[in-house]
């Protein structure tokens, strides 16, 4: 059986690849292969991560889902033994998951021996609302076979509205039971540890890339390090992944 991941949300520039890039490296830490596909029509910035060997498969065309390349992507999901991550644009939110859901998708996947993991990123800041509402969509839409992971990413702010925290808020309390794991991407002080993994990031490194380059500083590689055990041993624990 292999493990479906798919990145949902409508909100851009939240992390999604991001969390992608991370899901990638943490199997391969783990001895896997994963196959890792890049669906964002805009920004195919998880495509762009050279050394996961990301395949990019354009499924959408003028706001509709191009069929034939959706059936691709099912027949990949159907021939693999491994893992797979699949990284998907803002733009396609909406079509994508209507897509899925009015084929039955979830179903398929799971007829197929798979398991289906969603996974939805909440930001802080401004875009709290927005990413909270994005994922109690999903939660709502999505068939009981889909098990949800759900990402905290506080670099637009903290994750809260009026005092409440995520699991505080009902769009959380509603869909406790799909939700399989909760992951907190670590508040980095902007000067050095957000800096560094910011970085990172925008040169599209993974962490052992980074960890690897002589051209850093001692410090900026150890800062790295901690990042990455503060991820990493959140991702030990999920049963899911």
């Amino acid at each position: 059986m292999a493990k479906i991941h798919i990145i949902l949300q409508g909100k851009g520039g939240v992390g999604k690849s991001m969390i992608a890039a991370m899901i990638a490296q943490y199997k391969i830490s783990k001895g896997q292969k994963p196959l890792c596909i890049d669906t964002d029509p805009v920004n195919s910035t998880f495509e762009s991560y050279q050394v996961l060997n990301v395949q990019r498969l354009d499924i959408l065309d003028d706001d509709e889902i191009n069929t034939r390349n959706f059936d691709t992507l099912v027949e990949l999901i159907a021939s693999t033994k491994n893992d797979v991550i699949i990284d998907n644009g803002s733009s396609s939110f909406v079509p994508l998951s209507s897509y899925l859901i009015g084929n039955q998708v979830p179903a398929l996947i799971q007829e197929m021996g798979h398991e289906l993991i969603v996974h939805s990123v909440i930001t802080g800041g401004q875009a709290f609302l927005d990413t909270l509402n994005g994922f109690n969509t999903l939660a709502k839409q999505f068939p009981a076979e889909c098990v949800f992971m759900v990402w905290l990413n506080p670099y637009w702010g903290p994750i809260e509205h009026g005092n409440k925290s995520f699991e505080d808020m009902k769009a959380y309390t509603d869909n406790k039971a799909r939700v399989a794991a909760i992951i907190q991407i670590p508040t980095l002080k902007e000067e050095t540890y957000g800096r560094d993994f910011s970085e990172m990031l925008h040169g599209r490194q993974t962490f052992d890339e980074a960890l690897a380059d002589s051209t850093l500083t001692i410090m900026t590689r150890q800062r790295l390090k901690i990042v990455k055990s503060q991820i990493f041993q959140q991702l030990e624990n999920v049963v899911v992944l």
